[in-house]
Parts: C-alpha cells; structure tokens; sequence
C-alpha cells in the first residue's frame, strides 16, 4: 500500500572510493612564488599505534600517519618548516615516546625548524611529544602540563564474589596475569606495576629538562606532578615559549627558516577535507554536567601505561 501511494523504502546509496595510502599536499594559505613551503603536521585526539574509526568511517593510525607526514616533508626540499598542530590529552606510553624520536630523527636529518602551535589541549604525551620541537606556542587557554604516567585497572573480584562467580587462569607463573581486573592486585604485583611507572615518568621528566631547560629542582617538581596549567602559567614556568596562535607559530616557522613568502600545506588522504589550517579539529562531545570535560577521545583504550590526561 505504500508502495502505490509513492511512499518507498528509504535507501543508501554507498559510493566506492579508492582505497590508498597517498597523501596528497593540500594548500591552506597562500605564499609567494618559490617561496617554500611550511607543513602543518597534525598532533591531534588520542596517541595510539591502533586504526580509528567507526562504520563507514576511513581508519587511520596515528602513529602511522604521523610517522608518514614526516617522512613526506623529509622528502620535500621546498618544505622549510614544519608547525605540529597539537590538540590532545596523549597517549599509550609507547606510541608517545616514538613519535617524540621520530621528531628528533627529522630534525637531525634535515635540520629543519619545528614548532609546535598548542590548540585546546596539549597534555601529557601530546606534550612529551610537543617537547620534540625547537618551540612551543600555546594560547594563552590551552590546557598544558598532566606530566606524569598512569596505568588503570579494575578489581571485580569482590563483585564476582557476591554473584558467586569466579575467574579461574591458567597460567605458567604467580605474576602472569598482574593486573587482572578479576583478583586483587597483590603487594608484589603492584610493587613491579610501580616500578615501571617510575621508569617510565623519570622518562617524561628526562625530556622535560633536556629539552625546556628546566633545572630548577622546585620549578620541576611543580610542572611534573601531574597537574595542568593555563598556556599562560605554562609560559611562565618555562613549559613553553610565548602564547599565541596557529597563525602566530606559522610566521614564527617562516621567520625561523627565513622563508617569509613560504605557502602553508597540509597532508591529507583524498577523503574528507574542508580546506581550513583548522579543517577537521575534533571537538568535544555535548555534556550536561558543565564541569565534566569530555575530550576528544574514544571511550575504550587497550590496557597499558599511558602518559594522558584524564579529568
């Protein structure tokens, strides 16, 4: 019957792209003639070696990606700076701390200046990358700091207990399963757990004096016990160099290449791009609770040790 009164079934039409990994330059501002090129290299939503994306959605891995935008801008002659666009609250442990090699690898290779423009947020292992760059802007509102480690796990034996369940592992050794969320974290356990995050954070505190400078031992102490700033405060304390904004980082990276007529480029796959230096910046999620900041992260994370921010 609603087929003879026109009413038909609704459809979706699904359209084939080419399935590539070419990146494909894009310009965002205009430069002068033969004036070179700054590459806008985004630093941005949680720092996974892992794909994103949902139904219909293209994956992407960060690292993977971030790693081939470099690469592309090694290659270039014409591009004479690179301006990391950083909005994230970090990531696994891991994948931080080899994009961070990764940065210095580029430089050293092609001594070309790096700066890194904070947007929203710039914490944990966004930062410790961040601290790959020879400086770092942050608006005056960015969201800097949460230097430190975490590793998170839940304990569900008591509630399997009232349910009268039980998780039972086979395993070849007592400290096989540490950190299962199914049995009580045991001293020895949480000592070993302890001691990696220990490693790890004199890791993140490692970079943080070698590459801001900061040798005062009460100045340190204050920047690496986890808490965020102000991009204002961070200026201050010496976490980064002056407040300012995207734009402010891409005529500092002309001025440090001495290339003031330079073209500004981004990276992009052939799907998906608006044609702004700020296309495509994740933004948070609507919440009703004002005092609950929802950041631009997926819900589910792999277990593991994590330089992020958290509220």
């Amino acid at each position: 019957m609603l087929l003879l009164a026109g009413c038909g079934s609704p459809s979706l039409l699904i359209t084939p792209v080419s399935n590539t990994s070419e990146l494909r330059e894009i310009s965002v501002a205009e430069g002068h003639a033969f004036g070179g090129k700054i590459a806008i290299i985004e630093v941005e939503g949680m720092l996974l070696d892992d794909r994103t994306g949902g139904l219909l959605q293209p994956s992407e891995n960060p690292l993977s990606l971030f790693v081939q935008e470099l690469t592309q801008a090694e290659n270039d002659d014409d591009v004479k700076a690179v301006v990391l666009r950083v909005n994230s609250p970090g990531g696994s442990v891991t994948t931080s701390d080899t994009m961070y090699d990764a940065l210095l690898r580029f430089k050293t290779k092609t001594h070309k200046p790096v700066i890194a423009s904070a947007q929203e947020v710039a914490a944990s292992g966004a930062y410790y990358v961040s601290c790959g760059a020879d400086k770092i802007i942050v608006s005056p509102t960015s969201i800097v700091g949460s230097i430190g480690v975490i590793f998170e796990s839940f304990d569900f034996q008591d509630t399997l207990d009232k349910l009268g369940a039980r998780s039972e592992a086979i395993k070849s050794a007592p400290l096989k399963d540490m950190g299962s969320p199914y049995r009580h974290l045991t001293p020895e356990a949480r000592a070993i757990m302890q001691n990696m995050v220990d490693e790890y954070y004199a890791r993140f505190k490692n970079v943080v004096v070698t590459s801001r400078g900061i040798k005062d031992s009460k100045t340190l102490d204050l920047v690496t016990d986890g808490r965020v700033f102000s991009g204002t405060n961070a200026v201050s304390l010496g976490l980064a160099d002056q407040t300012g904004r995207l734009d402010d980082a891409i005529d500092m990276a002309r001025k440090m290449a001495d290339a003031p007529g330079a073209e500004v480029v981004m990276y992009k796959r052939p799907y998906g791009y608006t044609g702004s230096i700020y296309a495509e910046m994740p933004a948070p999620l609507p919440q009703s609770n004002s005092l609950n900041l929802k950041l631009p992260m997926s819900d589910w994370m792999p277990s593991g040790f994590y330089y992020l921010w958290q509220p």
